[in-house]
């Protein structure tokens, strides 16, 4: 999937769980208790309150199509649905994070209910599968961290998130490489073909490693300075950055090898200009291809700003 999810790698805003601690023995719960906790609260982003949320609320449905509510503390909303205990507890939720299909779903639902909200209101994303005990857990955090999601909100009030990808393709490279050195190495007309013997079948493979070892060297080191010049076009466009992992393996998507996986936080009404400084970038450049996705909600943003993020 081409956006800052499955993994919510570490991105999204992430409210501490209120959990009992481990150390701790569990009470005897009543028969009562013990019904209302094969239901946990799982909450998929923070606004501030007011009826666009509420909107969402009633609109939208969150994972395994349960109903979505909203959850309030003074000027900040959670949008909250109920997830079984047994599947999001630690245990059930390593099980399902193990599983790419499971993952994909889950992530599939957290971020459509994450970017329907935010075409209404500016949302705070939380982590995939963060989840509380019960709504008045949830209540709790948003009481605590109510400076901190505020001041988050303000900041990211107009801008969207926007991903750019570079790909290093060094079989790309190389297939664009050989028609110009056959050409390059053909012989004149007239003049006698080289001898089939000239070269030792041994000496050819050696030849042959070199050059694609030449190649993908040159690929890497292309799609290095592609990547460094994107932050140089849109410097002057993008308020922050944020460098993330390489994707690899089932969430890489496309051919080649992602070296370069960034978010910008982006104007909104300043996007256009950010593709347009973008137009063109890996043009000529065999082997380097780039990916822009978004825009979407700012995941990538969703935490207290670093001074050492600037871009």
């Amino acid at each position: 999937m081409n956006r800052p999810t499955p993994g919510a790698e570490e991105t999204a805003a992430s409210p501490r769980t209120l959990d009992r601690p481990a150390d701790q023995p569990p009470e005897q719960p009543s028969e009562q208790q013990e019904s209302d906790r094969s239901w946990i609260s799982y909450v998929y982003a923070i606004g501030r309150t007011g009826p666009a949320l509420d909107a969402s609320a009633r609109q939208l449905t969150g994972l395994r199509d349960g109903p979505l509510r909203t959850v309030t503390a003074g000027r900040l909303t959670a949008l909250v649905s109920s997830v079984p205990a047994d599947a999001f507890s630690a245990e059930g939720m390593k099980a399902q994070l193990e599983d790419l299909t499971e993952l994909e779903r889950i992530a599939r639902s957290h971020h459509a209910v994450v970017e329907a909200a935010y075409t209404g209101a500016m949302v705070l994303p939380m982590r995939l599968a963060t989840v509380y005990l019960d709504d008045a857990r949830v209540r709790s955090m948003l009481d605590e961290r109510d400076t901190e999601f505020d001041a988050l909100l303000s900041r990211l009030e107009g801008h969207a998130e926007v991903g750019v990808k570079v790909y290093a393709d060094a079989r790309a490279a190389a297939a664009a490489e050989a028609p110009a050195a056959g050409a390059s190495g053909s012989a004149a007309p007239g003049s006698p073909a080289p001898a089939a013997s000239a070269v030792s079948p041994g000496r050819a493979y050696l030849q042959q490693q070199r050059a694609q070892r030449r190649t993908h060297r040159d690929a890497y080191r292309a799609a290095g300075a592609v990547a460094a010049d994107v932050r140089v076009r849109v410097a002057d466009v993008a308020r922050d950055m944020v460098a993330h992992r390489p994707q690899q393996g089932e969430l890489a998507s496309g051919t080649g090898e992602n070296i370069a996986n960034e978010a910008y936080l982006v104007p909104t009404d300043r996007i256009g200009e950010f593709h347009r400084a973008l137009k063109g970038l890996a043009d000529g450049v065999p082997g380097v291809r780039v990916e822009f996705t978004g825009p979407w909600a700012p995941y990538s943003f969703a935490t207290p700003p670093a001074e050492s993020r600037n871009p």
